[in-house]
């Protein structure tokens, strides 16, 4: 297991019991019938079921936070695309309702106490101001567990990845706290060259990992930002003349 992710190493040998074979049945198909068995032999599933979390996706935040300390020194979060909840439950956890915490989804998510949920595009003109308002300020913590239905198509998977990679990432930047913390997913490979470039800019540390809890034949991995800086105003000019030429 990598280095700095021992804690979460006791999960899958805690849950593990003998394998699941689930019998095709009329009316599901082959691969609905291994999605099935792969979730009922899944000791993250397991053991997130039997802490109450709302997805095994808590244990990636668990992990990243374990490694990387990305909650330490937290004032106020957004998490972007947060449905079903896992990651809000995980910080909340964590905070027990001591900051503000802002879960922003397309789709209506099912209430934790002490979390704002709104259900809207946190790109939408107006969506900055909103988020300040909900929160009483700018947050210092960005999170982005987003990713699309996978089409089975390794190449478009990634687009689809990145484009919301780099959502989330102009809304850190138009909205985080100087010194903040950025955290979003990306797919093997990483972030690619314009996203790194531009993070590396704006971040003074930047780093990929891959959790544990991510399935070993999972191409996801998480990209950590940390130190979050404004440029200043010529270097702003310069970002806009490139972003200007593409």
């Amino acid at each position: 297991m990598a280095k700095g992710w021992n804690s979460q190493s006791k999960t899958k040998s805690r849950a593990r019991g003998p394998k699941v074979r689930v019998k095709t049945a009329r009316g599901r198909t082959v691969s609905s019938t291994r999605w099935l068995e792969r979730q009922l032999n899944d000791p993250y599933v397991a053991e997130a079921n039997r802490l109450g979390y709302r997805s095994r996706a808590a244990f990636k935040l668990l992990e990243l936070d374990e490694r990387f300390k990305v909650l330490d020194g937290a004032k106020r979060i957004v998490d972007l695309g947060c449905a079903p909840g896992g990651w809000t439950q995980v910080v909340m956890q964590k905070f027990k309702g001591q900051i503000p915490v802002l879960g922003i989804d397309l789709q209506e998510v099912e209430p934790i106490p002490g979390v704002t949920f709104v259900q809207m595009d946190f790109l939408e003109e107006g969506a900055d101001d909103k988020v300040r308002s909900y929160l009483d300020g700018a947050p210092n913590i960005v999170l982005s567990d987003m990713a699309n239905s996978a089409t089975g198509h390794r190449r478009t998977d990634q687009v689809r990845t990145m484009m919301l990679a780099e959502a989330a990432l102009e809304f850190a930047i138009d909205n985080l706290e100087e010194g903040g913390t950025f955290v979003a997913k990306v797919l093997q490979g990483g972030a690619d060259n314009d996203l790194m470039v531009r993070m590396k800019k704006h971040f003074r540390t930047v780093k990929h990992a891959k959790p544990p809890s991510s399935r070993q034949d999972s191409k996801e991995w998480f990209v950590v930002a940390q130190g979050f800086r404004k440029l200043s105003p010529a270097e702003a000019a310069a970002e806009s003349d490139r972003e200007s030429a593409e």
